[in-house]
């Protein structure tokens, strides 16, 4: 028998075994963040090889413009390093001299709002800033430190959603000096002020067009706020107290764009009562709960931090807009208050197409209080706003809400969808003539160059027809048949741009008659497509890729002309900054063509797609010297959703649709799990580009799509991988 001293004995041996495997199940649960690597995307492409041109003599590259700071998923403040104003997200990978700290970023050259910067000594405002070097410099999601040389400062961020959080070690016996450089952002600076609110706090704006405003409260007393000025640079100096006992200084600083008061109210909720280090590990701990959405087994290291950097990137925007009180300022300048997060208007022409997607996956009431947030400037203005071309956010609002996302007012988003499609002056440009005949017209301009303005006539063309499509669609499922009978006649525009003699979508003057000359090769800013040529336009039918089939006349026709993208050159000497990174014609740089990988799909030529996929994920992410750059403007994650997306293993070809063109995963396991749905989980079988076949929960699929409800459902996809 065994006695109970050695039962005791064998049970403390049992417990103390299962609360090891807890805690290595933890530790491993943990790591996640610890694959981010916020450095990617900042450092510069000049690699011909790569760039598909020689750069010209001082030209830096698009290779990414992200920036390396902190911050949380969809929040108000993002503090990070500035190296150069104007330069994008501020931050540039060879520089060696930080000139300050920004509170928000975008990584579009904007914002970068708010800039200070620790000193000592005299300053210089116009030469005040410190030389770094990568060696001391580290990155973490919702961490940042570095240590300025010239100063001896070491320098450590954190952030909560409405707040910056700096820590400046100081070298002993030093004067404590803080740089607000208010006259500086990356839009230009209108007017600002600071001004001290008792001995240990300060409060002011910056404005630029709209006024951001901040409050700062200090871990040791303010002397006085010396406000310097030289040629046109203008600083405002924050002197601390002289103590040789501390020379650790804790500035803690919330932001608003409401107002100073609310900016305290920001601060004094979410940082009054918090270390330094209790705030680091809940961001850390936030960005883990997010990235734990998605948990992959397999795969290379390189892969892994390609992934899960991208993931991370995919959730730095849109920025949040309202304070802890619900209140915000609205389309009109005016203050409201809202019972839901009000956030600023997405990126909706890049990220519809795969972004806003994966936001609606993993963060559905994000999702849903962004389309609550459009709908309240529709309201107030008449037409839901579209950013930089288009009208994506018909698209972006009825995909979100076919896959699932409620929690707005569908009635009357679509109603001012309507408005958008069918009231001229308002969201959608040349809306007149496009209803009138079908297509948008492209004026006769003699000698176009790259950078050549005028209505973008073939892009506006296509991309009005397939917002029109979404609108078709979300009329359908609200039971608005007319609506729906219209507009999906509407979505047919595409063929009125196609030329069935040379297979090209091309321009057509007011007259009906074809722009010439032509060539389609040559890129365009915004003259007949945008940011794009021809051969990186002409398959944007996301909705209709068997009727634009039809025009060629047979499969084996298209999938000639679709081959023909994929491999006549580039011209090295057709030079557009935003479009870089081919595979012959077909650009990564850019957004335009994302999706046409995916075209062999619709003619049963897959494994021509995934050799493509393979291609892209090795070449243009992760790229150059240091492994840092990617192909283009990350544009606010939708350069990493695309990664993301087709890395495990499925990828949204039609956002406006709720299916996922399958592929093969770069992981041997995938495990997605939605919050308020049971796990997903996708699992590869052999390596090769051809899919041979898919298995969901036991059944063979018969075809290479799934859809948004069969991931919802939960269950195991096997992919069966081989030659």
């Amino acid at each position: 028998m065994v006695s109970n001293k050695k039962l005791y004995l064998i049970c403390l041996l049992i417990v103390a075994g299962i609360f090891i495997s807890c805690s290595r199940q933890k530790s491993n649960h943990q790591n996640l963040t610890h694959w981010v690597n916020p450095f990617i995307g900042t450092a510069p492409l000049q690699d011909s090889s790569v760039v598909g041109y020689e750069p010209p003599k001082g030209w830096r590259v698009w290779a990414g413009l992200t920036y390396p700071g902190a911050a949380l998923p969809d929040g108000m403040v993002q503090l990070s390093p500035i190296t150069k104003f104007g330069s994008g997200s501020g931050y540039q990978y060879e520089d060696s001299v930080i000139v300050g700290f920004a509170h928000t970023n975008k990584g579009q050259w904007n914002l970068c709002n708010i800039p200070v910067l620790p000193v000592t000594g005299k300053v210089n405002p116009q030469h005040f800033g410190s030389h770094f070097d990568h060696k001391r410099e580290t990155a973490h999601p919702g961490y940042y430190q570095v240590y300025l040389k010239d100063y001896g400062i070491n320098v450590r961020l954190t952030v909560t959603k409405h707040c910056g959080f700096h820590q400046y070690q100081y070298p002993k016996g030093a004067d404590k000096e803080i740089v607000f450089d208010l006259g500086q952002s990356d839009d230009h600076v209108r007017g600002w002020n600071i001004h001290r609110d008792g001995k240990r706090a300060l409060a002011g704006y910056q404005n630029t067009g709209r006024k951001i405003y901040f409050y700062a409260r200090l871990s040791q007393n303010i002397t006085k706020i010396d406000k310097r000025s030289k040629g046109n640079a203008r600083v405002s100096v924050v002197h601390i107290s002289p103590n040789a006992q501390d020379s650790l200084v804790k500035m803690k600083i919330g932001l608003s764009f409401v107002s100073s008061k609310n900016a305290k109210k920001n601060l004094q909720k979410e940082l009054a009562h918090h270390n330094f280090a209790s705030v680091k590990k809940k961001a850390s701990q936030r960005w883990e709960k997010l990235l734990d959405h998605i948990k992959v087994t397999g795969g290379t290291n390189k892969e892994k931090e390609l992934f899960y950097t991208s993931l991370y990137r995919a959730f730095l925007w849109p920025e949040l807009r309202s304070d802890v009180n619900g209140e915000y300022l609205d389309v009109n300048g005016k203050v409201n208050k809202a019972d839901y997060n009000y956030y600023t208007l997405p990126s909706l022409w890049d990220t519809q197409r795969n972004k806003l997607v994966l936001l609606g996956m993993l963060e559905p009431q994000v999702t849903s209080d962004v389309i609550k947030s459009l709908i309240d400037r529709g309201q107030k203005t008449g037409f839901i706003p579209t950013f930089f071309f288009g009208d994506p956010a018909s698209v972006f609002i009825e995909g979100s809400y076919l896959r699932g996302i409620r929690g707005f007012n569908v009635q009357k988003a679509f109603k001012l969808l309507v408005r958008n499609a069918t009231i001229p002056g308002g969201t959608r440009p040349h809306l007149k003539a496009y209803m009138k005949k079908g297509y948008v017209p492209t004026p006769k301009i003699d000698h176009p160059k790259v950078d050549t303005k005028a209505n973008a006539g073939v892009a506006s063309t296509l991309g009005y027809a397939y917002d029109d499509y979404a609108v078709a669609r979300l009329a359908k499922a609200l039971g608005e048949s007319s609506d729906y009978q219209r507009f999906i006649k509407r979505s047919k525009n595409y063929k009125n741009v196609f030329d069935s003699t040379d297979g090209f979508m091309r321009g057509r003057l007011a007259n009906g008659q074809w722009v010439k000359p032509f060539n389609p090769q040559h890129p365009y800013y915004d003259y007949i497509y945008r940011e794009a040529n021809a051969w990186q336009s002409t398959f944007y039918v996301p909705h209709d890729i068997p009727g634009l089939i039809r025009l060629y006349g047979s499969k084996k026709r298209f999938e000639a002309k679709v081959d023909s993208l994929f491999s006549i050159p580039w011209n090295p000497h057709y030079i557009a900054r935003n479009i870089s990174g081919f595979i012959g014609q077909y650009c990564q740089g850019d957004q335009p063509d994302h999706n046409f990988p995916f075209l062999y799909y619709f003619i049963g030529k897959q494994p021509k797609t995934q050799k493509i996929l393979n291609e892209i994920m090795h070449r243009f992410y992760g790229a150059g010297k240091n492994g840092l750059a990617l192909a283009g403007m990350d544009d606010a994650g939708e350069m990493s959703s695309w990664y993301v997306f087709n890395a495990m293993g499925f990828y949204p070809f039609s956002p406006a649709d709720t299916y996922y063109f399958v592929t093969v995963p770069k992981f041997k396991k995938v495990r997605l799990k939605l919050k308020n749905h049971p796990a997903f989980y996708i699992n590869r079988k052999g390596t090769g580009n051809k899919i041979n076949s898919l298995v969901l929960n036991g059944k063979t699929l018969d075809n290479l799509r799934i859809m948004h409800k069969q991931i919802t459902n939960g269950g195991h996809l096997m992919i069966n991988a081989g030659k």
